[in-house]
Formats: C-alpha cells, structure tokens, sequence
C-alpha cells in the first residue's frame, strides 16, 4: 500500500487506482487462464487432468502475487526478485504438466504459454515480454510437435495471444506507476511549500526582531552612559527602550497567532520615529498610490534592515526615505550621511546579503553605495499585484 502520498485525498486517491488496478489485472488473466481450462474439459485421462489443474492453479497462485506485485511500492527488490523466479520456475513446470492435457486436440500448454508471457509485465520492464515470446513460441512449437499437434496453431496462439496480453497489462502497470509518480511529486510540491512557507516566516520574525531589538540595545547603552550626566534624558531613553521592547512584543504576537504581511505604512512610521527619536533627521516620501502587497512586504524588509543599519553603522544627521512606483517596477531608495571608511554596513554585511538573495528570489534587486560619507541602499522589487 502506497503511504507516501501527503497531499489530502492523494492516499484515498491511490487506495481507489489501486483497488481498481488490481481488478482490471486480475480480470484479464483470469481470462486468459480460462482458455487453457478448455483443455482439462476434454482431457479423458483423469492423471493428465490432475497435472493440468497442478500446472494452472500454481500459475494461478504465482500470478496473483505478481498481479498484487506490481501494484504495490513497498516491495524490496530481493523480494521481487524471488518472485521472478518462483515465476519462471512454475512456467517451466508446467511443461510437462499441461503439455499432455488434451493432447492433438486443444493446445492447452499453448494458451498456458500466452497467459505465462502475458504476465511478465507484471513484473519486469514491458521489453522483457519480446524474449519470453520467443521463448515461449520455441516450447510451444517443440511441445506440439511431440505431442503430434499442429505447430504452426500453438506458434500462432503463444506469437498473437502471449504479446497482445502483456502490451494490455504492461500498459495498466505503466500507467499506476505513472499515477504513483504525480501523486508523489503533489506531495514533495506541498512539502516544499510548507518549508518555504516556514522559511519566510523565520525571516520575517528575524527582520522583526532583528530591528527592534538593535534600537532597544542602542537605547539601553544610550541610557547607561546618560544615567549620571543627564537623569532625565536617561529615564527618557530608557522609557523608549521600553516601549520599544512593548511594540516587539504585540508585533511578534501578531505574527505568530495569525501571520500576516508586514504592513509597509506602519513600517515606514516607526522607522522614521525611531531615527528621529536618535538625533537622525528623516524625511519619508511615500509612494503616489498603494502598492502591490508582495513589492510592500518585500520593501518592508529592506526598510527594516536599512533603518537598523543607520542606527548600527552610522552617526547620521540625516536620512532620506523614498519610494517610487513605475509601470513594472516599485523603487525603494534610502540615503543617510555619518558613514565613516570603517563602516561595516556595506554590500559585504551578512544583513543586506541576505536581504539581496531574498530580493533575487522575488525577481528584485539590491544595490548599495557608499561615497563621500553617504551611504545609500536602493531596492526594486516588481510590480506585480
């Protein structure tokens, strides 16, 4: 029974194709081992009788194994192997048990030849079923000429029946497996939705804690050197921190009991509070209209990364935020000066490269300047609804 299937409905799915597989196979085969049945009823000789329904009800037997075989994954492949051979080994036994059976008047092993090629498909590849006719017809021509039957109709039955039978079941078992494949490839398509799913989350709750905690940091250390010079601006920076630390909170709340896309509006306020709070003159140019939520969430990410990285790596005074949309693309510029030769925010910074393969991967893309003191971070992602 195949149990790999995890999309819902998949495992039902296949139990059905299945059930209905094994039918059809079993069905046709029973066919085919009816016509050498034919023979036992005109067979006078009650021993020859008894070998002919020796030679088809183990045939049956192993034919059954091979019908539940091949419509079933958890086979080893030492498994399978021994049945081909528990296979071939009965359809040479049944040479010298059916080939008396009616003898000259119904080629009994003939037919019982055609079912044994018929069911190779079962269990090797559909090729291997060209062999076994060759085979198969050389018995069946050497078998009729001693039992004095015609040659030419036993030839005739194993070369027309035998290949007819294995292309009908070949065809069935290629088209399970066929269903196995997609049903499996449903399932790895949803396993790896889930685990890019849980990997944008995780980045997500990074950037977001990522940034709040780096100003809280910044705001605590700011507090401790200020708690003997200046008291009051001390308390205030250290309500800050703790507001900040508050805002964290609800954000990671939000996120976790209910995730949601990081809202660029709300994004774009708290930055410039924040900045301003530190001493960084910010000016925000928002965008004309409303924005494509995958380009705003993607956005969102850079404004996070960029606004701790002038907190982290810069002693700004000021600091530009601007964002432009175009026909196909959302572009996302900010600049701020206080950046020093020893600055680390740069395209090197373990932040802004994780932040332009999270851009690449979105169709977008990051690029970073430093000159003459100032550093600038433009994002463009595409404008897609």
């Amino acid at each position: 029974m195949v149990t790999d299937a995890t999309v819902p409905g998949g495992e039902r799915t296949l139990r059905r194709a299945r059930t209905a597989t094994m039918v059809s196979l079993a069905t046709g085969m029973i066919a085919t081992l009816l016509l050498p049945a034919v023979g036992l009823g005109r067979e006078p000789d009650p021993w020859r009788t008894a070998c002919g329904v020796l030679a088809i009800g183990t045939f049956a037997l192993v034919l059954t194994a091979a019908v539940g075989a091949a419509v079933t994954t958890g086979w080893s492949v030492a498994r399978r192997r021994r049945l081909r051979i528990g296979y071939a080994a009965v359809a040479v036994l049944g040479v010298p048990l059916a080939a008396p059976v009616a003898m000259g008047d119904w080629p009994t092993w003939a037919w019982l030849g055609a079912a044994t090629v018929g069911g190779v498909p079962l269990l090797a590849p559909l090729r291997a079923a060209l062999p076994a006719t060759a085979l198969a017809m050389l018995v069946a021509g050497a078998v009729a000429q001693v039992t004095g039957a015609s040659i030419g109709q036993a030839v005739l039955v194993v070369g027309a029946a035998g290949p007819g039978v294995a292309l009908v079941n070949g065809f069935q078992v290629w088209f399970w497996r066929l269903l196995v494949q997609a049903e499996r490839g449903r399932a790895a398509q949803a396993r790896l939705a889930a685990a890019q799913e849980r990997l944008r989350f995780a980045g997500d709750v990074h950037d977001l804690l990522g940034h709040h905690l780096t100003v809280i940091a910044l705001k605590a250390e700011l507090a401790a050197r200020l708690a003997t010079a200046d008291p009051s601006r001390a308390a205030r920076e250290a309500g800050e921190a703790q507001r900040l630390a508050a805002t964290a909170l609800t954000e990671l709340r939000r996120t976790v009991h209910g995730y949601r896309r990081v809202d660029l509006g709300e994004q774009l306020t708290a930055v410039a509070q924040v900045l301003r709070s530190s001493g960084v003159r910010c000016t925000v140019v928002p965008p004309a209209g409303e924005l494509p939520p995958e380009a705003a969430t993607q956005l969102a990410a850079v404004l996070r990364e960029a606004g701790t990285n002038v907190l982290r790596h810069s002693r700004a005074g000021w600091c530009r935020i601007e964002i432009t949309q175009r026909e196909d693309e959302v572009r996302m510029t900010v600049t701020n000066d206080g950046v020093t030769d020893t600055g680390t925010a740069d395209r090197h910074s373990h932040g802004l490269r994780g932040l332009a393969d999270r851009l690449a991967g979105a169709g977008g893309r990051l690029r970073v300047d430093r000159a003459d003191g100032v550093f600038t971070v433009e994002a463009t992602v595409p404008a897609v609804a």
